[in-house]
């Protein structure tokens, strides 16, 4: 059977990672419309606990600016959730080979703490994106709030994709929560969760012409029949 263009399978099949935008705003209608597809993510009890907060514009020049002068000066700050403790055996694997993918397309060679170094604070400057999304949710609700929120992200970079709006989701934005709700005014009952950079893709630039691999459905499902 022949899929129309744009089916759910040919958009997760296309999205990827942007790490390098063009300095072109998006139109607001057009990220109206991605907020409206989002917005019918699923969640518990249908509460709904996200929030996003849109920073664009020249707000958005000054917030990247303040971010990584941040980052540059600071340790991370505990994040509202707990970054990963450590990655081991296949898990520390995946995410070798995602980072030295990325490495070597930006021509940083193994050993070159200058060279990565630069490359994280890409993440700050969300990667020379018009615009970025803070993903929040309610405090009280805890890790499940962070999940319903995972779920809405995922439906946000797949409604751009759908439009032709390349996307990085990032949880090292959500590096330094404190800093986030200081600058954008996100009231202290909210935890941040992650942030989404989008815009339009530079497809010449080095950090968008590789692609990572995903795991075979024997590494990673259960059949109990």
């Amino acid at each position: 059977m022949t899929r129309p263009p744009n089916t759910l399978n040919d958009l997760i099949s296309r999205r990827h990672t942007c790490r390098a935008f063009l300095p072109i705003p998006v139109a607001r209608s057009t990220i109206e419309s991605i907020l409206e597809a989002a917005q019918r993510t699923p969640s518990w009890g249908n509460v709904q606990p996200w929030q996003v907060t849109i920073v664009s514009g020249d707000a958005a020049d000054t917030f990247r600016e303040a971010y990584t002068r941040f980052a540059q000066k600071n340790e991370p700050i505990a994040p509202d959730f707990e970054f990963p403790q450590s990655y081991e055996g296949v898990l520390k694997d995946r995410r070798r080979e995602c980072g030295w993918r990325l490495y070597e397309s930006v021509g940083v060679k193994k050993g070159d703490r200058e060279g990565s170094a630069r490359q994280t604070l890409e993440n700050f400057r969300f990667f020379g994106a018009p615009h970025v999304a803070i993903i929040t949710t309610h405090r009280c609700l805890g890790t499940y709030g962070a999940v319903d929120a995972g779920a809405y992200l995922a439906n946000f970079i797949l409604a751009a994709q759908d439009l032709g709006v390349a996307s990085a989701p990032q949880a090292a934005l959500a590096s330094y929560p404190q800093f986030i709700r200081s600058h954008l005014g996100i009231s202290d009952d909210r935890n941040v969760v992650a942030g989404i950079s989008f815009g339009y893709e530079d497809t010449a630039h080095a950090a968008n012409n590789f692609r990572t691999g995903r795991a075979p459905l024997d590494e990673v499902v259960t059949w109990i029949d």
